[in-house]
């Protein structure tokens, strides 16, 4: 919990033009915490690991290892509530990462890979394993927990024309995109 420790580089980063917030975003910060533990996981790898050798493969057995912190009961298939998304009494299933944390931290590690110097192409976040395995983690979790994880922009009926002057909350896209952040955030603390 360094919570003072960026302040000061914060500042030198303002830039003259006002427009940059004073301080790092949320966002910002949390994919700084994120680098840093995943560069702590490479640390403490047996044998040792090093970013230029850090694979799909590494990636996936990192997400597994934050399994173990995880918050999200997820109903194995012999459960009686498996797809109950309120379960009326306590089970013995495990705990584990929101599909949608994970989701959310392997975007933020993939933007950090390569602001620190890692090559889009050997980018191991990008790796076709792990898409794999978060469709994977999604797919199994949405029936276990009995909810959807459908995108709701889809849902949403297409805008008949000349519909421009009818006001809408997209027209506000800075607020919007708070809103989505505040909720991934808010599946991070589940």
């Amino acid at each position: 919990g360094g919570a003072t420790s960026g302040a000061s580089s914060a500042v030198s980063s303002l830039s003259p033009g006002g427009a940059v917030s004073p301080s790092p975003s949320r966002y910002e910060s949390q994919k700084r915490r994120d680098w840093n533990t995943f560069g702590q996981y490479l640390r403490n790898h047996r044998p040792p690991l090093s970013l230029a050798r850090c694979s799909g493969a590494h990636v996936l057995e990192f997400l597994r290892y934050l399994d173990q912190f995880g918050k999200t009961k997820v109903h194995a298939a012999g459960c009686p509530f498996f797809g109950h998304p309120v379960p009326p009494a306590p089970c013995p299933c495990p705990l584990r990462q929101a599909w949608g944390s994970l989701d959310a931290l392997v975007g933020r590690l993939r933007a950090a890979y390569e602001e620190n110097g890692g090559r889009p192409e050997n980018n191991p976040f990008g790796a076709r394993a792990v898409r794999l395995y978060l469709r994977e983690v999604r797919e199994h979790q949405s029936r276990a927990r009995g909810v959807s994880y459908d995108k709701k922009k889809r849902r949403k009926p297409p805008h008949p024309p000349g519909s421009a002057d009818i006001p809408s909350h997209e027209g506000n896209s800075n607020g919007h995109h708070h809103h989505r952040a505040l909720a991934y955030y808010k599946s991070l603390a589940s």
